[in-house]
C-alpha cells in the first residue's frame, strides 16, 4: 500500500470529488482514479460509490480513513523531524451560520499570515451531515450552536452569543414592533430551522410550538430570507446574517440567545496546522 494512494485517498474523501481532490493535488483527474482504483483492487473492497458529480465513502472506504489519517500523520511526523519545519496543508471546518464566525476568521488570519502555505476549508450542511463528516475524519473542527457531547468532543465557547428573532420586511407594518413575543409569533406564518426544531425551538417556545402556525422550514437563511422577502412568512433566526436592503430583524422578548462551540473529536490525532489553528483558538478564547 503506498504512501501516495492513500493521500489521493484522502484527499477525494474530504472533497467529496475527484476532479476537486485532483486540482488540490495538482495531479490530473485520471491520475487520481488510478491511484483510487489500485488501492480498491489491493485491498478488495470498494472505497466509494460513485454518482455523476461526487462520490462518497463506503462502509470499507470509513474504516480505511481513519487508519489512512493515523498513517499519513505518522508520516508526517516523521518527514518535520528531518526537514525544514515549514507548516503546509488544508485545516477543514464545518461552520454553523452566525457573526460569530468573525473569530475563526480572526484566527485564520492569524495563522496564515505565520504559515501562508496553510489553507482553510469551509464547510456548512445540515446537522446529521456536518456531525457525520467531523466523527468520520472529514473535518477537523465543528462550529455549532447544539448542545456539545462532552464523553466524544472537546471544545472552545466563542467569546459570543447569537440572538434570535425575526426576519421581516422594512415595509411590514410589524416592522414598527420593537420586538416580538411568543404570544405574537403564535399568530404569524412562520419559517422555521430545521437544525434549531431539535434543541433551542422546543426548549425555548415550550407547548407553544405546536401552535405556530408553520409554513416552510429552512437549514441555510439565505433561502428563507427570500421567501421573506417574497411575503410567504417570517424566519425565526439568529442577528447579522441578512445584508438586505429590503429586510430587517427584530429580537424576541424575552430575549433568546445562544453560544456557539468550537469543537473537536477528542479520540482523533489533529494535523500540525488543525493544531497550530486551535493553538491560536486557545490563546484567545478559554478551554473547556
Amino acid at each position: 500500500m503506498e504512501i501516495k494512494a492513500l493521500e489521493y485517498f484522502v484527499k477525494v474523501a474530504r472533497e467529496g470529488n475527484m476532479t476537486r481532490a485532483a486540482e488540490k493535488l495538482f495531479v490530473t483527474q485520471p491520475n487520481v482514479t488510478r491511484q483510487i482504483q489500485l488501492l480498491e483492487d489491493e485491498l478488495g473492497k470498494k472505497l466509494f460509490e460513485r454518482g455523476k458529480y461526487s462520490v462518497k465513502l463506503t462502509d470499507a472506504g470509513l474504516r480505511l480513513l481513519k487508519r489512512a489519517d493515523e498513517i499519513l500523520q505518522l508520516v508526517h511526523d516523521a518527514k518535520l523531524e528531518f526537514t525544514a519545519d515549514e507548516i503546509r496543508g488544508d485545516v477543514y471546518i464545518g461552520c454553523a451560520e452566525s457573526d460569530a464566525i468573525k473569530y475563526l476568521a480572526r484566527a485564520a488570519k492569524a495563522v496564515h499570515e505565520k504559515y501562508p502555505h496553510v489553507r482553510f476549508n469551509l464547510y456548512s450542511g445540515n446537522f446529521e451531515d456536518t456531525y457525520f463528516r467531523l466523527d468520520n475524519g472529514l473535518l477537523d473542527f465543528h462550529i455549532t450552536l447544539q448542545t456539545v457531547d462532552a464523553s466524544k468532543y472537546n471544545s472552545l465557547t466563542l467569546p459570543a452569543q447569537d440572538v434570535w428573532g425575526i426576519i421581516l420586511r422594512r415595509d411590514d407594518l410589524l416592522a414598527e414592533k420593537k420586538f416580538f413575543t411568543v404570544e405574537d409569533l403564535i399568530h404569524l406564518p412562520l419559517i422555521l430551522s430545521r437544525e434549531a426544531l431539535r434543541e433551542e425551538y422546543p426548549a425555548w417556545f415550550g407547548d407553544s410550538l405546536e401552535k405556530f402556525n408553520v409554513v416552510a422550514t429552512y437549514n441555510l437563511l439565505y433561502n428563507a430570507a427570500i421567501l421573506a422577502r417574497e411575503g410567504l412568512g417570517y424566519p425565526i433566526s439568529i442577528d447579522k446574517l441578512i445584508n438586505d436592503a429590503e429586510l430587517c430583524f427584530r429580537p424576541l422578548e424575552p430575549p433568546l440567545k445562544s453560544n456557539l462551540n468550537f469543537i473537536w473529536r477528542k479520540d482523533r490525532l489533529l494535523t500540525p496546522q488543525a493544531q497550530i489553528l486551535l493553538d491560536t483558538m486557545r490563546g484567545n478564547f478559554h478551554a473547556r
